[in-house]
């Protein structure tokens, strides 16, 4: 009953999760609480877990044991990727995957949540609502003044900004974003941190990044994991005086 307790009010929700991939344990009990409209960051060397825990929450793979649930009451490991992504959980990989021959303007028409299927697409006709809401979404993401340029045409770090506002178009709960901000310039990265605190002020999102610098800038809550589990959780001040996470990440 208890625990029916601890996973209300949560948007994301991982108790004692494990898995293993030929005899290597992946994940070995790992627990981590989301809440809604909340940032957590996501640290730790390579080999720490971060891909597999993305990989389970958005049913990429099956956990061993533990429990899984999406805000407060949907048990993830019962369901597939498509039927995750619906229920409003979105995942950005580190490289970007923008429609490259599309202009910024048309690759958030084809994110936008609408009918699916060629002929729905090609006789789709954005309405007044959709194209508030792109134009929304592209005054969030920065990326007004490039609408009508083609996605080839923008910089790395734009791609980036392009991808996160496709997700948006899906209207998700939940954002999973890997490493965001590799290969960025570093005003894009200052950017960026500034653009992620705007989109957690409505919806909740993990970030996993290496760049503590920007995982600075986040101001948000930091978990660290190594091999597997949580091996410290609090803000980045006191995660990072932590000594086992000197000892076996930070030191490195």
């Amino acid at each position: 009953m208890s625990e029916a307790r601890e996973k209300l009010g949560t948007m994301l929700y991982l108790n004692g999760v494990s898995v293993s991939f030929d005899g290597f344990r992946a994940l070995n009990n790992l627990s981590i609480i989301v809440h809604p409209a909340e940032m957590l960051a996501i640290i730790g060397p390579n080999g720490a877990g971060k891909t597999t825990m993305m990989d389970i929450i958005t049913g990429k793979t099956r956990p061993d044991d533990g429990d899984v649930y999406f805000d407060g009451r949907t048990d993830l490991t019962k369901l597939d990727e498509a039927k995750i992504a619906n229920l409003g959980i979105g995942r950005k990989f580190q490289k970007p995957t923008v429609f490259e021959s599309q202009t910024v303007w048309d690759n958030l028409v084809l994110a936008l949540k609408k009918p699916r299927g060629v002929f729905a697409s090609l006789s789709y006709h954005a309405s007044g609502a959709d194209t508030a809401r792109i134009e929304e979404i592209l005054a969030t993401v920065r990326m007004t003044a490039r609408k009508h340029d083609l996605a080839a045409d923008l910089s790395h770090g734009q791609k980036q900004w392009l991808e996160i506002g496709m997700l948006l178009a899906q209207d998700p709960k939940l954002l999973l974003v890997d490493e965001p901000v590799a290969g960025m310039t570093d005003s894009e990265t200052v950017e960026t941190a500034k653009l992620l605190k705007e989109i957690a002020k409505t919806r909740s999102i993990v970030v996993v990044e290496h760049d503590m610098s920007f995982v600075r800038d986040l101001g948000s809550r930091v978990t660290c994991l190594a091999e597997g589990s949580v091996l410290a959780e609090g803000t980045l001040e006191q995660v990072s005086a932590n000594p086992m996470v000197i000892e076996r990440y930070l030191g490195r």
